[in-house]
């Protein structure tokens, strides 16, 4: 029996048919590869940029490459030298191995325009039993065939490429569909969350009467800055007995933002995080609570500011606290004094060192412009103030208590005795 060398020897030139060549040639070899590959073993192998989803095809055709020197006249294909591989080499560094990168750049990235003799004859051998030569004399797959009418390896290329381009084309036409369609859902559940939040914003806005009105700069100038706040709180806490004409002063130091202002109230006890705003012109309300880790309201107070007059005192109403302990602790109305220092700097805090042991109290400094201010805050007797305003403003008489008690305020006879 004649091998395929032999039976090719016996056909003129005239006998081959032209064959495809070059990129349309190893694409469409190496996909019909994958496809029986994947019927004949059920694995499927992932058509993507990864070369190592390629390498189980790779490994296969290197059997056959590998084999090639030994099998031109049994399988009709182009005479390859013998590699005698003196180093035993193995896969992938034999010399007519395949590797996965090489299937990936045909096959995917379709950038090989002349790939390796022994991969095209690799992929005959595996794919129709023969090598190259021998599909040429019988050819068995209409799609190889180049077409007469065309310039060689031209007509079926082009038409391979435009094939291949309108599929990529139909593709990204849909892809570009998806990711519109889910572009405009995505902007169109976002917009209706926006408008519902801001229609519950405006409905709170409106129900809280949040910014009703719009302070003016002079307004604004007025209120921001760095505050001396006293107040006669301590008076009603009962647990003190000491507690007459007991004034503490606090440092507030006001911010704004936004057509509000945020502020902090440095107490002898307790820090105050707060808000005001304009309610109208010259009238402020203040809220404010005792700062937590837990970011929870505690203790809050509600005060009203004019600030209107020339007065350098600006008494305030405030609903408040007596601060006492536990059950103690009751809601009294007092009247505060608000005085201002002036505006900018920064405040301090300074805590454990040996000034705050000496006094026993909060220490509070304010620098600015080179200058540096520093208040003890601690309960004190009014008179201690020595400021006969403030006595007058402060006394037992600005306390009012939630439930009429006797023996809260100071009566007479004690104030006497004290």
């Amino acid at each position: 029996m004649k091998s395929i060398s032999g039976i090719l020897q016996t056909f003129s030139f005239q006998n081959y048919m032209k064959i495809i060549s070059g990129k349309s040639e190893i694409v469409y070899l190496i996909s019909k590869v994958i496809e029986k590959y994947e019927r004949e073993s059920g694995e499927v192998i992932m058509k993507n940029s990864n070369r190592k989803n390629y390498e189980p095809i790779a490994k296969m055709l290197s059997e056959i490459s590998n084999r090639l020197p030994l099998t031109h006249e049994e399988l009709g294909h182009t005479k390859y030298d013998i590699d005698y591989n003196p180093k035993n080499l193995e896969y992938p560094f034999r010399k007519y191995d395949i590797t996965g990168n090489q299937i990936k750049d045909a096959f995917f990235n379709q950038i090989v325009s002349k790939p390796r003799s022994f991969l095209v004859d690799a992929c005959y051998i595996y794919v129709y039993g023969k090598g190259r030569k021998a599909f040429e004399i019988n050819p068995s797959d209409e799609f190889l065939i180049q077409k007469e009418t065309s310039e060689p390896n031209v007509g079926l290329e082009a038409e391979t490429t435009v094939s291949r381009s309108h599929k990529r084309t139909t593709l990204q036409y849909y892809i570009l569909c998806f990711l519109f369609a889910a572009i405009t859902i995505s902007l169109v559940y976002f917009f209706l969350q926006w408008r519902s939040a801001q229609r519950k914003i405006n409905e709170i806005s409106s129900d809280l009467k949040i910014l009703p009105y719009k302070a003016t700069q002079v307004e604004i100038d007025s209120l921001e800055g760095v505050w001396l706040c006293y107040t006669g709180s301590p008076q009603a806490r009962v647990s003190d007995p000491n507690r007459y004409h007991m004034v503490v002063s606090n440092v507030v130091d006001i911010k704004y933002k936004d057509g509000y202002f945020v502020f902090t109230r440095y107490g002898a006890s307790f820090i105050h995080d707060g808000y005001m705003q304009f309610e109208s012109p010259w009238l402020v309300s203040v809220h404010s609570y005792v700062r937590n880790k837990e970011g929870k309201i505690e203790s809050p107070r509600h005060s009203l500011l004019k600030l209107d007059d020339q007065d350098r005192y600006k008494s305030v109403i405030s609903a408040s606290w007596n601060f006492d302990v536990g059950d103690k602790n009751s809601i009294i109305g007092i009247r505060e004094v608000y005085i201002k220092l002036g505006k900018g700097g920064n405040i301090e805090e300074v805590l454990n060192t040996l000034e705050n042991a000496r006094c026993k109290c909060k220490i509070i400094k304010w620098k600015n412009n080179n200058k540096e201010q520093v208040f003890e805050l601690r309960n004190v007797l009014l008179e201690d103030l020595k400021d006969a305003r403030l006595s007058d403003l402060l006394n037992e008489e600005s306390i009012l208590l939630r439930i009429p008690a006797d023996s809260i305020i100071m009566a007479d006879s004690f104030r006497n005795k004290y």
